[in-house]
Order: structure tokens, then C-alpha cells, then sequence
């Protein structure tokens, strides 16, 4: 499959675990099912997607469906997991200790992955909307999309309201 090998290098290459030092393939490959099951729950798609969280399957394979929207929304929404966990590892370590003129502080590093998992977060909100936006009806309508003129049934009450009308006769 080809998403085990893509989405795993995607996903590495924007947490910054280029030299695979921090995680294997295989909990990457866990970690954007997870993130695979909860975009697949978060927003409509033109395929049909079974992920198994367990067998650690995602069909169709959406690099081979040339599928970019749920790639991305995949990738980002794994890395505000996988970023998620990392700050609450550190946060436990955020410890500063001065001994006379000898200091050790640890909360900045717990600080700088806060900065990080609320961005890929934000992010990922930011683009799960734009994408609802675009492409939540399905027919490439913006989700939403209202024609209101002048003679429209909607904007009588606006015009009205302008004049000094309300819904019973004038002010």
C-alpha cells in the first residue's frame, strides 16, 4: 500500500523526525489510521473510506486515488495527535532546578511543543473548514450558498427595518 510508505515520509518529514530516531514506521502508520479514522468522521469525501484502526488498513489507498484533500487533512491531523502526546510527555519533565549559580530549566521545551501541537491544530481546523467550505455539498456548491436580492422573501425584513418597518406595520 502505498500510503504506509507516503503518508509515514509526509507525516515524518513535518514533525521533524527525519532520521526516524523518535518513532518507527509502524506507530506512524497507527497514528495517521487514527488520524485517517477522525478526518474520514470529520468531513464528506468523494470515496468511500474503510479504515481499520486495528489491521492498520486504509481502502481505497488514497495516494493511489490521488485523493490531496484527505492526504493532507491526514498528515495534519496526525501530527496534532502525535504532537498532542509529546506535550503531555514533557510537561511531566518541565522541572527548573537552581543550585546557587547552577540552574537546569526544562519548561521551555514543554512550552515550544505547546507552540507546535496548538499550530498543526489550528491548522487543521483551518483547513478542515476551508474544505467543508468548498466541497461539502458535494457538487463543488460552497456549503451554504444563499442568492439574496432585493425581491428575495430573506432580505424583505432587512429592506423593512431600514425604513422604520417592522413585521407588524411602522414604528
Amino acid at each position: 500500500m502505498a500510503w504506509t510508505t507516503d503518508l509515514v515520509l509526509m507525516l515524518r518529514t513535518l514533525i521533524g523526525d527525519l532520521d526516524s530516531t523518535k518513532y518507527t514506521d509502524t506507530r506512524l502508520q497507527q497514528v495517521l489510521a487514527i488520524g485517517a479514522y477522525n478526518v474520514n468522521n470529520d468531513a464528506p469525501f468523494n470515496n468511500n473510506y474503510t479504515i481499520d484502526v486495528n489491521a492498520l488498513t486504509i481502502s481505497p489507498d488514497p495516494i493511489t486515488q490521488n485523493d490531496t484533500d484527505f492526504n493532507v487533512l491526514t498528515i495534519y491531523k496526525s501530527a496534532c495527535i502525535l504532537l498532542g502526546s509529546e506535550v503531555k510527555t514533557e510537561s511531566n519533565n518541565a522541572i527548573s532546578i537552581k543550585d546557587g549559580p547552577s540552574s537546569i530549566d526544562l519548561r521551555g521545551v514543554s512550552q515550544s511543543l505547546g507552540v507546535m501541537y496548538k499550530d498543526f491544530c489550528e491548522k487543521y481546523d483551518e483547513l478542515l473548514r476551508k474544505y467543508n467550505y468548498e466541497k461539502g455539498s458535494g457538487d463543488g456548491t460552497p456549503a451554504g450558498v444563499a442568492i439574496l436580492g432585493p425581491y428575495s422573501p430573506a432580505s424583505w425584513g432587512v429592506s423593512y427595518n431600514n425604513r422604520g418597518y417592522n413585521a407588524g406595520g411602522y414604528y
